[in-house]
């Protein structure tokens, strides 16, 4: 099997856990240990890229609780990186500059968005403290799992990156 195909059982396998309203975070999800976690990360990248990494952890009604961004110019190409960490099983999808921007870290690379060596320190610390990083080409996929985010009759348009359905990047990464 390969690697996205992996993914993708892992994001359907994810889908199952139960939750309140089986959307925002499964059950037993543990928002202290969570921050702990994504404070350890900014700390991680503040030191690495050797400029404040700001952590956005005001996020409600979603299905990720915290951001870490990387200022452009922390960035050795100049352009802002954004970590988004999700509320299921430790995912984490890297953007350069937006969701919309990459496929995945690789094309980001060749695009000139990233370089390799701070694509370099962002996965070691994301790996370091037990994240997946996921490519978004994955996560932009139609979702096909078993919420009502899988009903076609409900409309995102107004999500804009989500062209009218809901997506993987919905289910684990968005505001629900």
């Amino acid at each position: 099997m390969d690697e996205d195909a992996l993914v993708l059982a892992l994001f359907h396998t994810l889908d199952q856990l139960t939750g309140p309203d089986h959307l925002e975070f499964p059950g037993g999800f543990d928002y202290p240990l969570a921050k702990a976690q994504a404070t350890r990360l900014k700390d991680r990248l503040t030191e690495d890229f050797g400029q404040a990494c700001p952590l956005d952890d005001q996020i409600q009604d979603a299905s990720y609780y915290f951001t870490i961004a990387i200022p452009a110019e922390a960035a050795e190409t100049g352009v802002p990186v954004t970590v988004r960490l999700s509320n299921f099983g430790n995912l984490a999808v890297v953007t350069t500059p937006g969701p919309d921007s990459h496929e995945d870290l690789d094309h980001a690379v060749r695009e000139g968005a990233l370089s390799a060596a701070d694509r370099s320190r962002i996965e070691a610390a994301l790996c370091g403290l037990g994240y997946m990083v996921v490519p978004p080409r994955l996560l932009h996929q139609p979702y096909d799992g078993v919420t009502w985010l899988a009903d076609q009759s409900v409309s995102y348009a107004s999500y804009g990156l989500h062209r009218g359905r809901a997506t993987w990047w919905t289910r684990y990464f968005e505001y629900l």
